[in-house]
């Protein structure tokens, strides 16, 4: 009896799918839990694996298909899949036959579509003619051999689908001064789930908060000393680089508890003021940005931050991030910098009220004691929701991750 394959419980709020990408063919042995199909939700991508053992019996629904909680993707026969038919014994060889005269060889048309046969096109123009709904059978070519060329299915689009090319290429005209057809220099592509409910989102937070951000800047100089003299005694003692991350998240760590409403969000006419921290670090993936979550981030040593933030990047990059990791966050930290952005205006993730984005790092003069020196300095942006949090308290906030970071002993780095 069939085993059927159905789409698993894909979380809290997901109730549907998109089919990405079948591993196996109809036919295809599997094993237990062998993964058979992806699976794509609006925040992670999962492998739904086989329930028993057997062979691809059928496949209900293809890729592109959207797909509920409990539906049935396939079916597996189970036992033996069916062995692949082995290759039958090659017919003896045939007696050579006596030489005949080979028949004469009719020359090509010099021109397609007059004589039944269909004029061979340039991968270009079969793309044009497919795009626009032409027969190619009915094109003529004015390229070599009757080759049909981009320039052929212009001119039966610029004339009319009943037209047909010359049989020499016209000659060259002035450029059109009005617009022209694009659909042939187009491509349409769908959306995926990921990026679907990002935009939802991003929409959300921009009509449902008052958005505002504020900017410092913050000499680097201490965390590259500290990195430089400690780094290799850190990778021995845990077995990880130390990086930027752990010190910015042990700062906003310091913060969040000076200024907790920059920690809390808003249910109705309530204010949540939040006794934990739980830092969102937003990585980047294969299908995008995604954010997946420090639990308790003040309980953590500067060792467990950075492995768990190498740990959530390696995962990204695999698509193995589960929906556990990307829930909650009470803060969230995004650092653009490591793609060259010099200043940008982070968006709030949704029901929090600030997000801290980082930046690249570029040497520049500045005045320290009277002297103009140069300093290796990050801006830093934070974006807050002002129903909740007023400018001073957003001011006041930043400056004490540029305290902490520029004095960065005190965030008790272990080594």
């Amino acid at each position: 009896m069939a085993v059927e394959l159905t789409v698993p419980a894909l979380g809290e709020s997901i109730t549907e799918a998109v089919v990405g990408r079948w591993h196996k063919k109809v036919g295809d042995p599997v094993l237990v839990d062998e993964p058979v199909v992806v699976l794509e939700t609006d925040k992670v991508t999962i492998d739904v694996p086989a329930p028993a053992a057997g062979a691809l019996a059928a496949i209900a629904h293809v890729e592109g298909d959207r797909v509920k909680i409990g539906e049935v993707l396939g079916t597996i026969a189970p036992g033996a899949a069916a062995e692949p038919p082995r290759p039958s014994a090659p017919p003896p060889p045939a007696l050579p036959s006596p030489p005949r005269a080979a028949p004469p060889v009719e020359p090509a048309p010099a021109r397609g579509g007059g004589n039944g046969r269909q004029a061979p096109l340039s991968p270009v123009a079969r793309r044009m003619a497919e795009d626009a709904g032409l027969d190619p059978g009915a094109l003529r070519g004015s390229g070599a051999s009757g080759r049909v060329t981009k320039d052929d299915v212009l001119t039966v689009l610029e004339g009319g689908k009943g037209q047909a090319a010359p049989a020499r290429a016209p000659a060259p005209s002035p450029a059109p001064s009005g617009p022209r057809p694009n659909a042939a220099r187009e491509e349409r592509v769908k959306m995926t789930p990921l990026r679907k409910r990002v935009a939802e989102r991003l929409l959300a937070a921009q009509s449902s908060a008052a958005i505002l951000t504020t900017f410092n800047e913050v000499d680097m100089s201490g965390v590259m000393a500290l990195r430089s003299e400690y780094g290799e005694r850190f990778l021995a003692r845990h077995g990880t680089k130390l990086g930027f991350m752990g010190f910015f998240v042990r700062a906003v760590v310091d913060a969040l508890k000076a200024f907790p409403l920059v920690n809390a969000e808003i249910d109705g006419d309530e204010v949540v003021l939040k006794r934990y921290y739980d830092i969102g670090v937003a990585v980047s993936g294969t299908r995008g940005l995604v954010v997946p979550v420090l639990r308790d981030a003040d309980a953590l040593s500067m060792g467990e931050i950075e492995k768990r933030i190498g740990d959530f990047g390696a995962r990204a990059r695999s698509d193995k991030l589960t929906l556990a990791d990307l829930s909650g966050g009470t803060f969230t930290i995004s650092n653009g910098g490591i793609f060259g952005s010099m200043l940008s205006t982070p968006i709030l993730n949704p029901p929090q009220t600030g997000i801290l984005g980082m930046h690249n790092i570029v040497d520049r003069p500045v005045v320290r004691e009277g002297q103009i020196v140069v300093r290796p300095v990050m801006y830093l942006a934070l974006s807050y929701d002002h129903r909740l949090i007023d400018g001073r308290e957003a001011v006041q906030f930043l400056v004490r991750i540029k305290e902490c970071i520029e004095d960065p002993e005190r965030l008790l780095l272990e080594v």
